[in-house]
């Protein structure tokens, strides 16, 4: 049996952390939980040594850093990420495994037949499918959840891409990566469920803007590439 290393990116996450990990406790697909903070103060880090993850304190701060560290540290052949929040569900490991045979990288998707999420709101929904629409038109990249980053890759595939970014744009970066790496993927219906604890990271205005700028970026490599 494939077994994956977690990688579980988190920013004082303690309200959701014990949930999630409680969760996954004995999973027979978890090899290792790679717990990414940005500082030693970070109040995950005491639930996360109960449960003994493995921590990591990033080099550089973000979103994008914290993924990109994790799988620098992980050890099985397969990483998933998987974030702190109690949004993603682990029921969905062992379709991401079998599906992996046959790809390099998969994308969990919340808008497709038998998907769907709890945890969107109008803005976000919104924006994510235009992002997702923009993307699939003009890159050529097949997936209808652009910034859904329940993802399960080969460790080694990952590595390879060299992603740069260091917060939210990675999600652009990464699929972006794969197809000009000519890698494989595909994606698995999923239902996102609703977060609970804390606060969301992303500013939809703000990082919305980043992510726009980050697909024009992406569109001019297009058409210098070619």
């Amino acid at each position: 049996m494939k077994k994956i290393s977690l990688i579980i990116p988190a920013k004082n996450e303690k309200e959701s952390l014990e949930a999630v990990l409680s969760e996954i406790e004995n999973n027979p697909y978890v090899n290792e939980k790679i717990l990414v903070v940005d500082s030693n103060e970070d109040n995950s880090i005491p639930i996360a040594k109960k449960f003994n993850c493995k921590i990591i304190i990033q080099k550089k701060r973000g979103y994008g850093s914290a993924i990109i560290e994790g799988f620098e540290n992980a050890k099985s052949e397969y990483g998933c990420i998987f974030n702190a929040d109690y949004s993603f569900d682990p029921k969905y490991f062992n379709e991401l495994i079998q599906i992996s045979k046959n790809y390099d990288f998969v994308f969990g998707t919340r808008y497709t037949k038998n998907s769907g999420s709890d945890d969107d709101d109008m803005v976000t929904l919104i924006g994510n499918k235009i992002f997702s629409f923009i993307t699939r038109y003009f890159l050529r990249i097949k997936l209808s959840d652009i910034l859904f980053t329940y993802v399960l890759c080969n460790v080694d595939s990952f590595k390879k891409l060299a992603l740069k970014n260091d917060d939210f744009k990675l999600c652009i970066e990464l699929p972006v990566k794969i197809k000009f790496n000519n890698l494989s993927y595909t994606e698995l219906s999923m239902k996102e469920r609703k977060r609970f604890g804390g606060q969301k990271k992303v500013n939809a205005l703000i990082d919305g803007l980043y992510i726009l700028i980050e697909i024009i970026k992406s569109f001019k490599y297009f058409i210098s590439s070619k």
